[in-house]
């Protein structure tokens, strides 16, 4: 295992990660752009076609915009956070989606080298019957929780193989009767 940065020790009782996606804020930018445009043609329109079409025009554009902007702006990046308790995601600036898994939850966590958007149909907070849910931001490595119920969750933060070695020391000093 790597040392962890600026002298830590390496299992800190709360440790946090996060990945970030540069390239949203360009998707975040045409969102804005789409917004201006709407913004532009409700102060200065050309249009001499008569008002609905201009206004549904406007309410296009922002429409359009709002949804580009939000939604990427929402998985800008992904921040963990892994206590004694829980493991919690939190996505964007304002951490929204969030998940709160409680670590009694969790059977296992395995360290995934390459996570690709395209694997589970891109970037955000997603789900697919065969392979689980998944909050994914950016390629690269990732880690995914085994659940009690089968199910698996798999998250793209910095540092993934770190992250799975906390967790997996985490549930091994749980006590039996806690788990499911």
């Amino acid at each position: 295992m790597r040392d962890h940065p600026q002298g830590r020790k390496p299992h800190p009782d709360v440790w946090t990660g996060r990945a970030t996606n540069r390239v949203q804020w360009l998707l975040a930018l045409v969102g804005a752009a789409c917004m201006a445009l709407g913004v532009e043609l409700a102060v200065d329109s050309p249009w001499t076609d008569g008002i609905a079409p201009l206004v549904m025009a406007v309410v296009g554009c922002i429409a359009a915009g709002l949804l580009v902007l939000f939604g990427t702006l929402a998985f800008v990046h992904v921040a963990l956070r892994v206590d004694q308790e829980c493991l919690e995601v939190r996505c964007g600036h304002l951490g929204v989606p969030r998940r709160r898994i409680p670590l009694s939850e969790v059977v296992g966590a395995d360290f995934v080298p390459h996570v690709t958007p395209r694997h589970w149909g891109g970037w955000g907070y997603r789900w697919r019957p065969e392979k689980g849910t998944a909050v994914v931001v950016r390629r690269g490595e990732g880690l995914v929780l085994r659940l009690w119920d089968g199910h698996t969750f798999t998250i793209t933060v910095d540092d993934a193989e770190a992250a799975v070695q906390v967790i997996r020391d985490r549930l091994r000093t749980r006590t039996p009767g806690t788990a499911h």
